[in-house]
């Protein structure tokens, strides 16, 4: 079919029915809309026999919905309606949940049904942003198949919605606003935290911390001492714990709210955001919140990492680049690098944005992810799984990339590219990339700047191992997998070849040298910004569309590099 998909952003779940469409033989056409005339030129242009709305916020005008089959995925169940279904489901703990296909007529989410989907809600209260990315991703994504298959058949209508029948759980609901999130921090702790997390990623819950208007995110359970609700009893690695009515809150995001200049703010590790916390003492925080970890399987080591949003600063690459130290110097056969929802997406651009010189923030986050890709790359002394359960993009792709084997959840989304953010891109890439896929797809890949599935990346040779487990049980398949690679002569074979192929490969050319290209392009990216990079980050970050770039502190110098051929 000829099909039209039309969001307000090319965000994940668009990627993933775009690419799944594709992979069916459909010929599909992705238009970014910001209103109703883009959403009307979009469809003249395209004349589709369908158009699906996977993530679309405007109102189709009555003038396409009349002339095309135009049909809304909502993340609701039958008979929800509005814009804000998932942060009333969170904030009212639903204990089921769903998504629903609609056809778009003139009465909002209120047209026949093509479709749904229900699902039962997780046990505690989700972050808004992981509920969409996980269930409603998967319910939507099945419900996309149905409605194209019945799109091409001839006797199929789509029904009326019946909000009387039984079990039916919407309803219609306003959109939340910051009085409907509000709360007091002296109130139970549960409540705060089903609230913040109903509005996490976006746009989070406003109040107070030391004495700053901020907009909190990522919060996790926690125990402090009695004190004054609201205030800060502990940090640990740029989060604060909160005491509230009757316990007490990590707060691991904020954004500084600023009234004169609304929206122009980004998200940061909580006491970053607030300018630091000195007089609160450091103390071990809950599971939830360690970011690293390490633990011994049998002859597997396990180094399991979880980044928010999977953006990586200076200070935690290096963390991360210690424990995979550690764990290369232990006597086990096989180390796992395993991220969390996100793999990795490479640099914390949040960090980069909000230091006093972004560019020389940028330029040590960029060498201390390079230094962790080495230390991966040069662990001859175990083989190297990278795990990936969620989606990686950019440096995040290419981090994962300098492991032997990749094993990597059926489903998931890799960008394995950085133009769009006006970057050349580092990590060693020119290095591991064209290793696995050759150097005209690793050109293509990284200039086309399109999305693939894992299961695509596994044709291509950058995915070794394609999981068809459920994200519950992802990790488990991938020790399973590690564990078999241990298992007798055949780690010692595989060994043997790495360290003969990595030994090849430095007589031909030293891997320093690799970086030593990509830093000389960056430096350029970064202290020259050449492309653009400093306006598509605040854009990627603000959220709207790039407007005129903001003026930055004068750029330091970009540092002198030693000569190609060097080896430090």
């Amino acid at each position: 079919m000829k099909i039209l998909l039309l969001c307000s952003a090319f965000n994940g779940l668009s990627q993933r029915a775009w690419l799944g469409l594709r992979a069916r033989g459909h010929r599909v056409t992705v238009q970014t809309v910001r209103d109703p005339q883009e959403i009307a030129t979009a469809a003249a242009a395209t004349e589709p026999e369908l158009i699906i709305c996977p993530f679309l916020r405007q109102r189709v005008p009555e003038a396409v919905w009349r002339s095309y089959r135009t049909i809304i995925i909502h993340p609701g169940p039958e008979g929800d309606r509005g814009p804000s279904a998932l942060d009333w489901a969170i904030m009212d703990g639903e204990p089921t949940w769903g998504v629903t296909a609609l056809q778009a007529t003139g009465d909002l989410d209120g047209g026949p049904v093509w479709g749904t989907r229900v699902f039962m809600m997780p046990a505690g209260p989700p972050r808004k942003s992981t509920l969409y990315n996980t269930e409603v991703s998967d319910a939507a994504m099945s419900l996309i198949d149905e409605v194209v298959t019945r799109a091409q058949d001839a006797g199929f209508t789509p029904r009326r919605q019946d909000l009387h029948r039984p079990g039916a759980v919407g309803r219609v609901r306003p959109l939340v606003r910051q009085a409907d999130r509000a709360f007091c921090w002296g109130d139970p702790a549960d409540h705060i935290l089903r609230r913040i997390r109903a509005a996490d990623g976006r746009p989070g819950v406003h109040t107070e911390l030391a004495g700053v208007p901020v907009a909190v995110f990522d919060a996790h359970p926690g125990d402090a001492t009695p004190g004054e609700p609201g205030t800060i009893a502990a940090r640990r690695q740029g989060a604060v714990l909160v005491r509230t009515g009757d316990g007490a809150l990590w707060i691991g995001q904020a954004r500084r709210l600023t009234p004169e200049a609304p929206g122009t703010t980004v998200k940061l590790p909580a006491a970053l955001a607030l300018g630091g916390v000195p007089e609160a003492p450091r103390v071990a925080g809950p599971p939830s919140l360690r970011e690293v970890s390490y633990r011994r399987v049998g002859k597997v080591g396990l180094v399991r990492f979880e980044f928010y949003n999977g953006a990586m600063g200076a200070a935690q690459c290096r963390q991360l680049a210690a424990a995979v130290r550690y764990a290369a110097a232990q006597d086990t056969t096989v180390l796992v690098l395993a991220g969390g929802e996100v793999f990795s997406n490479g640099m914390h651009l949040g960090v980069i944005d909000a230091h006093p010189n972004p560019a020389a923030e940028a330029w040590r986050n960029i060498t201390a992810i390079d230094d962790l890709c080495r230390e991966i790359i040069l662990c001859t002394r175990q083989l190297v799984v990278s795990a990936l359960a969620g989606d990686a993009g950019a440096g995040g792709v290419m981090l994962a990339l300098g492991a032997d084997k990749v094993i990597a959840r059926d489903g998931i989304l890799l960008n394995p590219h950085y133009r769009k953010m006006g970057l050349y891109g580092s990590e060693y890439w020119t290095y591991v990339l064209p290793h696995r896929v050759g150097e005209a797809q690793a050109h293509r890949l990284t200039t086309h700047g399109e999305p693939i599935t894992a299961a695509e990346a596994a044709e291509i040779g950058i995915v070794d191992e394609l999981a068809a487990s459920d994200r519950a049980g992802f990790l488990t398949t991938a020790l399973d997998y590690a564990t078999e690679l241990a298992a007798g002569g055949h780690a010692n074979a595989l060994l043997d070849h790495k360290r003969a192929t990595r030994a090849a490969d430095e007589h031909r050319r030293p891997l320093e040298t690799y970086r030593v290209r990509e830093l000389a392009e960056m430096s350029h990216d970064i202290f020259d910004d050449r492309h653009g990079f400093a306006h598509a980050r605040r854009a990627f970050l603000t959220g709207r569309p790039a407007g005129p770039a903001r003026p930055e502190p004068p750029r330091l110098p970009a540092p002198r590099l030693p000569q190609v051929g060097t080896v430090r």
